[in-house]
């Protein structure tokens, strides 16, 4: 008898397959990162598992962005997945990431019966999971791969590092939340603005047959959470494939969807001063540890607003709180040319920009007290930021 019921139970399995430990939390790890908890739609609150026989794929969703991480049956000589049964699951995607945390041993043990039920053991550790059913996980976008994009890991997170902070977090104009990218001629234009001020980023790409695109907006969001699991340290490329809605990363082994933002982006280069009428020029660090000080005081009230103005060879930093008291702070310029000036600005707009600034010095170029002022990193044409001033003096 037991035989026969160890036979019914063999052929009743929809999935079976061992997995290393470390491998499963990492790519949950990266999946969760698509998963919301409020979601309308209940199958998306799961981790979609498919055993292929080359490996496992785990894919999480919230309908805006999509994550699917692959990991083969073995890489660089090292076995990673044993299948025993190719299938698919869905499992309640934060009780599946709790548990692979937690388990005790170096090796995963999963299967699936056909009623959905789902054993995951692991040393003497063993749960039971009811599974959703794989067939309703709604279907990724079908992606056609032409005019593929590529660029360097490590510049792809650079570039939303230093353009992602200016988005809106306002829904009233939802195509300002999201970074604006232009591709034309090999090169990769960012614009992000939330309408006070303005981060800009230029890289060359490599793309097939130098396609052209406009008025790509990906959100801010999507981007945020693509740069976290991108791998700081991988030397390889990123491919990028871009549709009407859908824009696709293609990283070794990951593979990151997210929709595009409709609406047209505003017209942001005539936003940008051409001229200037006071130059100066400024160590990044010593002048961010100033507004930072500076801030110490100024955040109490309700804009966090320095004041700012020009001295021979030095800029004065000064922010007072009617509470608290007043703060004064002189710091040596490189160069100043041009008029005198005296100008007032938030000092987080400025502490965002300066401290996405690699280089040791800056170029600050303003057009009067109450006209937008760039800022841009000494010996580099790339990057470009934009902040308004604020009116107080």
């Amino acid at each position: 008898m037991q035989d026969t019921a160890d036979q019914n139970q063999e052929t009743s399995l929809a999935m079976k397959f061992s997995i290393s430990k470390d491998k499963l939390v990492e790519g949950v790890n990266h999946v969760m990162k698509a998963v919301s908890s409020r979601t309308t739609i209940p199958i998306l609150t799961g981790i979609k598992i498919n055993a292929g026989l080359d490996g496992i794929t785990l894919t999480g969703s919230d309908s805006d962005v999509s994550i699917k991480a692959y990991i083969p049956l073995e890489e660089d000589d090292e076995e990673y997945v044993s299948i025993e049964k190719p299938g698919s699951i869905v499992l309640q995607a934060r009780v599946f990431s709790d548990i692979v945390k937690k388990l005790p041993s170096d090796t995963v043990n999963i299967e699936a019966d056909s009623r959905l039920i789902t054993r995951i053991t692991s040393g003497s550790s063993e749960f039971n999971l009811n599974g959703l059913d794989p067939e309703e996980y709604p279907r990724l976008p079908q992606i056609e791969e032409e005019n593929i994009i590529t660029i360097k890991t490590d510049l792809l997170k650079h570039l939303i590092r230093q353009t992602v902070f200016a988005v809106s977090t306002s829904e009233t104009r939802p195509v300002l939340t999201g970074v604006n990218w232009n591709i034309q001629n090999g090169k990769l234009d960012c614009v992000a603005t939330d309408s006070h001020r303005l981060a800009s980023r230029s890289v060359a790409v490599e793309s097939a047959e130098n396609a052209t695109y406009r008025n790509i907006v990906i959100p801010g969001k999507s981007l945020n959470e693509l740069s976290k699991i991108l791998d700081d340290n991988s030397g390889e490329a990123v491919s990028i494939v871009i549709t009407e809605s859908q824009i696709l990363f293609k990283a070794k082994n990951l593979q990151f969807f997210s929709r595009l933002l409709d609406g047209n982006y505003p017209d942001t280069d005539r936003l940008i001063p051409n001229e200037s009428k006071t130059d100066i020029v400024i160590s990044t660090k010593g002048f961010l540890q100033a507004i930072d000080r500076a801030s110490l005081l100024a955040k109490e009230e309700r804009n966090n607003v320095v004041k700012f103005r020009t001295l021979s060879g030095e800029v004065e930093i000064s922010s007072q709180s009617p509470e608290l008291g007043r703060v004064f702070e002189n710091v040596q310029a490189e160069e100043i040319k041009g008029e005198e000036l005296k100008i007032s600005f938030s000092a987080k707009y400025m502490m965002d920009a300066l401290s996405k600034v690699d280089s040791q010095d800056i170029r600050i170029s303003f057009t009067g007290a109450m006209r937008p002022f760039l800022i841009r990193p000494v010996g580099d044409d790339g990057i470009l930021m934009l902040i308004l001033p604020v009116r107080t003096y």
